[in-house]
């Protein structure tokens, strides 16, 4: 028996991915152990989308090698992306798979496995150009892969994990690593087919329907990282939705890089495949993932509204409340134009939850534009707020503007937000005093000896029931509840 261990680092894209190798393990005979267990291959999915992401995901990866020095270590997604050559240098690291590759995930371990000339007996003496070449030969489209000579030599370490000499490869070391890597920022670059049936969630389930970003947002490495929009067949969601639903799941969580964009590829729209879902019966609930304000408008609510299944749980990506840091950020539209958004979701739903991002210290961030940025959350009225403090990322054009922002007053400014965030949250969660609610319940907890069932209603609040009976995966209407804030 082979043992392996994945862990996942960064967004719910990566969650499924992650859950997509699993399963493509599980196929390949492997029992899958927790990561903190001795394992024969570890695989990090990496996330790239800050300096400290980079830092998470190489510690991630040199706590497998050191869990087991004898296993091997596969280093896949954003962070391999983006610093190719540093990843192919870990001494901890012995396949690198880049995003659109991790498809082939069996099929470099047995290529790693098959060559004799490796570390414990079994990779092929080549230099990294070579070695990109059995890859290329074997398991990625051939002209587009990136090779050792093009490959990024600019990505600079924020740490001494692998500057140290213990912690990099000689040449000879290197030429045994195994390397995938398309260059994602080609054009005609595929949507990589993956699949999910058994998610590691009980009762919603994470579905992929989109890679990649065109917005090239000022802070952001993401469209570097994962390409330009690449949308998955309408059919296949279609498909893959049917299984979910023979495996007894009620919620899809429609999710992807710039959801918004799902489609432009293909011809669709993003409410083409929302129809397309909600036709698949036995699907009682669908979840949307992150919106850009600018696909809201009142065709589009008002659709949605017409499909009981959509859950009314809007969340539209903000950043700043202020005009003058959404124009630094390279955002399209304005505090004004967001507010609208909003008010259009509210005449169609009663109640919807609608849900932001904010980041705070953004470089130049004046006291007068995070205030207004306060001033607008609270006009707003979210139910949740995501408050980030601004982390810089080389290789984006924020990380070279002026007037960035002491990590004192980052922390003091995202307190204050957290602080309006918690009151809004508040003030959401007691419409519900008194009224009844619809919830998929999903697990119980005993508390004082009482035994309570938890689950969410359709607008995303957390609840808490008291019962004897067994309501895991079952929605129910309930009343005399507790709101879990």
């Amino acid at each position: 028996m082979r043992w392996a261990a994945l862990h996942s680092l960064g967004c719910k894209v990566n969650s499924y991915e992650t859950e997509a190798m699993q399963q493509m393990l599980e196929e390949a005979g492997y029992e899958i152990v927790p990561f903190h267990q001795k394992a024969d291959v570890y695989v990090v999915n990496t996330c790239s989308v800050t300096n400290v992401a980079d830092r998470k995901s190489r510690q991630m990866i040199h706590r497998a090698r050191k869990l087991n020095p004898e296993a091997i270590v596969v280093a896949a997604g954003c962070y391999v992306q983006t610093s190719p050559e540093q990843a192919a240098g870990d001494a901890a690291i012995d396949i690198v798979i880049g995003n659109n590759c991790k498809k082939n995930l069996i099929a470099l371990l047995e290529e790693y496995e098959s060559n004799p000339g490796r570390k414990n007996s079994s990779c092929r003496d080549k230099n990294l150009s070579d070695a990109t070449i059995i890859s290329r030969k074997n398991v990625c489209p051939a002209n587009v892969l990136v090779t050792g000579s093009n490959m990024s030599d600019n990505q600079e370490t924020d740490d001494n994990m692998t500057s140290s000499p213990e912690m990099r490869k000689s040449d000879s070391e290197v030429s045994r690593t195994e390397v995938a890597l398309l260059d994602i920022n080609q054009p005609g670059q595929f949507y990589e087919e993956l699949h999910v049936a058994h998610p590691a969630e009980h009762t919603r389930a994470f579905l992929k329907v989109q890679d990649g970003c065109n917005q090239f947002c000022s802070y952001c490495i993401i469209p570097y990282a994962r390409g330009r929009v690449r949308s998955r067949k309408l059919e296949d969601v279609v498909r893959e939705t049917k299984e979910l639903v023979e495996n007894g799941f009620q919620e899809i969580v429609l999710t992807g890089i710039h959801l918004s964009s799902y489609g432009i590829d293909l011809g669709y729209t993003l409410l083409d495949l929302i129809r397309s879902v909600h036709a698949v019966e036995g699907i009682r609930r669908i979840r949307l993932g992150s919106l850009e304000p600018g696909i809201v408008t009142e065709e589009f609510v008002s659709e949605l509204a017409k499909m009981e299944k959509v859950c009314p749980h809007f969340h539209l990506s903000l950043q700043s409340g202020s005009d003058t840091v959404l124009r630094r950020m390279n955002r399209k539209y304005t505090a004004e134009e967001y507010f609208h958004k909003c008010e259009i979701l509210r005449q169609y739903y009663e109640h919807p939850a609608l849900t932001t991002d904010i980041i705070v210290g953004f470089p130049g961030e004046t006291e007068e534009e995070f205030a207004e940025t306060c001033a607008f959350a609270k006009r707003v009225s979210f139910y949740e707020i995501h408050v980030f403090q601004y982390s810089r990322r080389k290789g984006t054009a924020a990380d070279r503007m002026e007037g960035q922002i002491p990590s004192a007053v980052k922390a003091e400014r995202s307190h204050r937000l957290m602080t309006i965030a918690a009151e809004q949250k508040k003030c959401f969660a007691a419409w519900y005093e008194g009224k009844t609610a619809e919830v998929l319940f999903e697990e119980a907890v005993t508390i004082d000896g009482e035994t309570f069932y938890e689950g969410f209603t359709p607008e995303y609040v957390k609840i808490r029931y008291r019962t004897e009976e067994s309501l895991e995966n079952k929605i129910m209407k309930v009343e005399f509840f507790q709101i879990i804030v």
